[in-house]
């Protein structure tokens, strides 16, 4: 008989624990659907914005809106706050929310195979062949020594060819085009289109020599003494 009521009385126990805990879970969930469902303003595009757009012009192309917090992304922005000097690193439309992980900074966005230009300096491109250009292993953000040389002459006196060494450190920004064959102990082949970072007036002579001349380059190492040789012409290059 004693057993039988504490049987009994051990089973009403459990039944009364597994009621509180059912409650307790119920009011769990409904805390975390009340939770899940409080708005949230985030920011959501409202126009096509495309790869490369500057944050600081992104005011035109976002907005507010709230969102149930279940919905909001976790890297979500409620505004472009310290997004200063990044852009967008990849295109967007209409309905997205703005997260942080699509502001970069600029320098990321380089196409692959290139680097930035450094600020205050322009690109300009010429076309080489490969044995031009080191056999074809220069690659971009290479710094590479800039030979211009004419079958006309280009100097007062001497020649009538001329060839100098213009310009050290130019850096190559981007290299396309060129042919590299299966055998690496063979040269490439083919021609090599280079596009360096330089100021207007090395852009010009660089422009005039691709049109009137021809254009060598050599790969330059770091820290290489940068010296400036006299053209050569054909009463100096025995000297």
């Amino acid at each position: 008989m004693k057993s039988r009521l504490v049987a009994g009385a051990a089973a009403l126990v459990a039944a009364i624990l597994g009621v509180v805990l059912v409650i307790s879970y119920a009011n769990g969930a409904d805390a975390r659907a009340q939770a899940g469902m409080k708005p949230t303003d985030v920011l959501v595009v409202t126009k096509p914005i495309p790869q490369g757009t500057s944050a600081a012009n992104l005011s035109d192309s976002v907005q507010l809106k709230s969102l149930p917090a279940s919905a909001v992304a976790p890297t979500a922005l409620h505004s472009l706050d310290g997004m200063s000097g990044k852009v967008v690193s990849t295109a967007m439309q209409p309905g997205e929310q703005l997260l942080s992980d699509h502001l970069a900074d600029p320098s990321t966005l380089a196409a692959p195979g290139s680097v930035p230009v450094p600020a205050g300096l322009q690109e300009v491109s010429f076309t080489v062949t490969a044995d031009r250009a080191v056999g074809g292993k220069v690659q971009a953000g290479d710094t590479v020594g800039l030979f211009l040389s004419f079958g006309g002459g280009a100097i007062p006196s001497g020649g009538p060819e001329s060839t100098a060494l213009v310009y050290h450190s130019v850096l190559v920004t981007s290299v396309q085009g060129v042919t590299q064959p299966t055998d690496n102990s063979k040269p490439a082949a083919g021609t090599i289109t280079l596009t360096v970072a330089v100021n207007d007036v090395q852009a010009t002579k660089i422009v005039f020599t691709a049109q009137w001349g021809t254009i060598w380059l050599s790969k330059e190492q770091a820290n290489l003494p940068q010296t400036t040789p006299n053209p050569i012409d054909r009463s100096k290059v025995y000297q």
